[in-house]
């Protein structure tokens, strides 16, 4: 993944320079320059290199999209109701799972006090 970003930020950052006018007595018979043609065989290899990276990302996705369907149809409503709660989950120390699968989020011992949102009465109509 790291190898991606610093791959794309180099294309990006290439990108006007392989746009600028050279010296005409360096240019070649394409009209690029030797030092812009060397930088695009660099970039060129570049994305052959990610581009198997790539694949396994796009793969990774499909395996793991339906995964996630089904996690945010089952457990949607109870995470929006624990946004709801949660004042700010950085006053919350990472997840604890227990032997039993139970998870528990712990507040910080330095967090501030904590005040439970004020819920709207129920209106029946």
């Amino acid at each position: 993944m790291k190898t991606a970003s610093l791959a794309l930020c180099l294309i990006l950052s290439a990108a006007p320079v392989l746009a600028q006018d050279t010296d005409e007595s360096t240019k070649t018979e394409e009209g690029l320059s030797l030092l812009d043609q060397g930088a695009r065989l660099l970039f060129e290899g570049l994305l052959q290199d990610l581009d198997p990276a790539i694949e396994d990302l796009k793969g990774l996705a499909a395996d793991l999209e339906p995964r996630f369907q089904a996690m945010i149809a089952e457990m949607g409503p109870a995470l929006l109701d624990l946004v709801d709660r949660v004042d700010d989950f950085a006053n919350y120390d990472a997840p604890e799972i227990l032997e039993n699968g139970d998870i528990i989020l712990r507040r910080k011992p330095d967090a501030p006090v904590y005040v439970p949102p004020i819920d709207p009465p129920a209106i029946d109509l």
